[in-house]
């Protein structure tokens, strides 16, 4: 366990489900760590890979049992950006205020206050830096290009998970909900499916409680096609990328997203990506290039946009090569990591001099 006085950067994790904010800090506080910086995570829902700290240890924050040593509070939702303010404000800790946005709305004006408190605001794309009423610096997602990968032999991957080694999969990932787009890929699977009988859809993902209504529904669609035995669900795996893996072809039919690392998951496993134009997705997949970008919320674009994978093997092969190519070079995890850590310098340094203080 970390000792607070060595800390120089915290990562507050205030939620207890995982979500994909927990996931960043999962995926990065190792990263900075091996970089040198000397951060640590605080809150439930982390595993023992993430260097963490007690709630209780925070108290060693606060004046006088902190000396002055000062240090980065890294917040990622409201709540936890309202911790650092009151250890900052209340117990007198020594802190500067780093808040990450990946929302693509106008914020309410509680959520405005809190940001300008900042000292230093990330957004996460240049969709949600236009929200944003204050100066902030655009630092894009990464994801772990060595976890996101192609297989080394996929037809042998397909046997070892229940599907024929030379059967083509497309697959759709993510909670089965009504913002996620699942119905719009079960519709457009409806459609197109029994043109291209040798293609099985995969949808994987959790459906909480009161959801399950919305799921049964895709379900009873389904049954009424005939085509339960090529639209599967697969429910809620924590090897994801074993299923990519096994993909030739990824849909991200959301109606809203904040960011949406999907699209870069499957580009990493060398797949190219239909993407609604929602969150950063038109900024992650390059259009007609990796992929295509089609309108949010429209099935008949959805549709229109995925066709001609299906027929289309030369096509399907060669914005796949250009997908993994994209995201190991502009999109690996070590990049988010670093511009994270120069900041982090930037507020903890004094003077002018490039001195290495996180």
């Amino acid at each position: 366990m970390p000792e607070i006085r060595e800390t120089r950067v915290i990562a507050p994790n205030f939620k207890q489900r995982l979500s994909g904010v927990t996931s960043t800090i999962i995926q990065l506080v190792p990263i900075q760590r091996r970089l040198g910086v000397k951060i640590a995570a605080v809150g439930p829902g982390l595993p023992d890979s993430v260097a963490k700290l007690k709630l209780w240890q925070l108290l060693g924050l606060a004046w006088p049992f902190s000396g002055r040593s000062l240090r980065v509070w890294h917040a990622r939702r409201n709540v936890e950006l309202v911790g650092g303010l009151l250890l900052k404000y209340l117990l007198f800790a020594p802190l500067k205020l780093v808040f990450t946005s990946a929302s693509q709305r106008h914020h309410q004006r509680f959520t405005k206050w809190l940001i300008r408190r900042a000292d230093a605001v990330v957004a996460t794309s240049r969709r949600t830096a236009a929200y944003l009423e204050v100066e902030n610096q655009v630092i894009m997602h990464g994801i772990d290009t060595a976890r996101f990968s192609p297989a080394r032999d996929v037809a042998d991957q397909k046997r070892a998970m229940g599907f024929r080694g030379d059967a083509k999969l497309i697959g759709c990932f993510g909670r089965i909900r009504h913002q996620k787009g699942t119905d719009l890929f079960v519709d457009a699977m409806i459609r197109l499916l029994p043109q291209y009988p040798e293609w099985t859809a995969i949808i994987a993902g959790r459906t909480t409680v009161e959801h399950g209504t919305f799921e049964k529904e895709q379900r009873e669609k389904i049954a009424a096609a005939s085509l339960t035995d090529r639209i599967v669900f697969v429910g809620e795996h924590r090897d994801i990328e074993r299923w990519y893996q096994i993909l030739s072809l990824y849909v991200a039919p959301q109606r809203w997203e904040g960011f949406g690392l999907t699209p870069l998951e499957a580009m990493a496993c060398g797949m190219p990506v239909v993407a609604t134009d929602v969150g950063a997705f038109s900024e992650l997949v390059v259009h007609d290039c990796t992929g295509v970008i089609v309108e949010r919320d429209d099935i008949e674009s959805l549709t229109q946009g995925i066709q001609p994978y299906l027929a289309d093997a030369k096509r399907l092969e060669t914005h796949g090569v250009n997908a993994l190519n994209h995201v190991r070079e502009n999109f690996p995890l070590e990049r988010e990591a670093q511009q994270l850590l120069q900041l982090y310098d930037r507020l903890l340094c004094d003077g002018p001099e490039a001195k290495r203080c996180a």
